[in-house]
This record gives C-alpha cells, sequence and structure tokens, in this order.
C-alpha cells in the first residue's frame, strides 16, 4: 500500500509485478508507463501520494505462470482492504484495474470487457479499466475502441477529481 489519507484516487489491481516489486515502486515499469498514458497524467502527480493510493488485490508478487503473472493471493483483499480503505479520508474514485479487482469490487456478472465498455455507469465511485500489461496486448489489440473512444472519458474524469 502506498498513499496517504489524503489521497483522492486509490488505483485497486492485482499485484505488483516482478519489476515493480524488486524494486520496491509500484506501476515502476511498462505497465505503469502504458498506465499513466491511459490517465493522462505526469510521474510526478501518479506518485504524489496525495493524489494516488495504491492498493494491490495481493500485496507480494505472486509469481510467473505460463500467460502472465499467477493471480494475486486472495486472502489478502478480505483480509487486508477494508483495515486499509477505512484509514483514508474518503477517496474520491476508485479505479479497478483488471478482473481481479473488479470482481471483487463491482460483485455484478459482467466481464472485464463489458464492465470497460459500460464504464460510465459505474462512475463516479468507480473506474474500472483493463490491465495495463504489454502481456495484454491481444485484449487490447481485440477492442481497439477502448483507447479510441474512452480515454478521453477517463482522463476527464481523472482530472476533474485531481482539480478538485
Amino acid at each position: 500500500m502506498a498513499g496517504s489519507k489524503k489521497s483522492k484516487i486509490i488505483l485497486i489491481s492485482q499485484a505488483p509485478g516482478r519489476i515493480a516489486h524488486n524494486k520496491s515502486i509500484a506501476w515502476q515499469d511498462a505497465s505503469g508507463n502504458k498506465l499513466r498514458e491511459w490517465l493522462g497524467v505526469s510521474n510526478a502527480t501518479f506518485y504524489n501520494p496525495n493524489n494516488f493510493a495504491i492498493l494491490p488485490m495481493s500485496f507480494c508478487y505472486p509469481g510467473k505462470a505460463k500467460t502472465g503473472d499467477i493471480p494475486p493471493l486472495k486472502i489478502c483483499a478480505p483480509t487486508w482492504h477494508q483495515k486499509v480503505l477505512t484509514e483514508l479520508e474518503r477517496p474520491n474514485l476508485n479505479i479497478l484495474i483488471g478482473k481481479y479487482a473488479q470482481d471483487y469490487y463491482l460483485k455484478d456478472q459482467l466481464n472485464l470487457t463489458q464492465r470497460v465498455r459500460q464504464l460510465e455507469k459505474y462512475l463516479p465511485e468507480y473506474l474500472p479499466l483493463p490491465h495495463p500489461s504489454p502481456t495484454n496486448r491481444f485484449w487490447k489489440a481485440k477492442n481497439p475502441w477502448f483507447e479510441t473512444n474512452m480515454l478521453t472519458i477517463i482522463q476527464q474524469n481523472i482530472q476533474s477529481v485531481l482539480n478538485e
């Protein structure tokens, strides 16, 4: 967990990747570069703890699977998320990155693509996003509407929250 009591936006995602885990800095990798691009924020804005808090579904790198990383450990979020969230002042937006975070918080019957396509229905509390990992290139190739149609909506919402 990284952030401050005053964080305006919480990034809830899978687990740190190998590079971020080894550096002890979340999103300090290709996924983080893509995420900051999608959000339309600089490194300085992103790593300002009063802007963004980072709360992974699992707090440690789970290891490598055949295609990507092993899913986050299932014990971490139920054990720690509520305790961490009660320590924060009410955040203005929770960004749910990837299927694991979305399934845990949204509890609907939609899949990731349906949620992302309908992201405005979850605003202003939640903003569902696909994972920005380079290994997710097939999803991005199948869903070009995401970067052509949704980034403006995403970036406008981020700027609105950051300017509050």
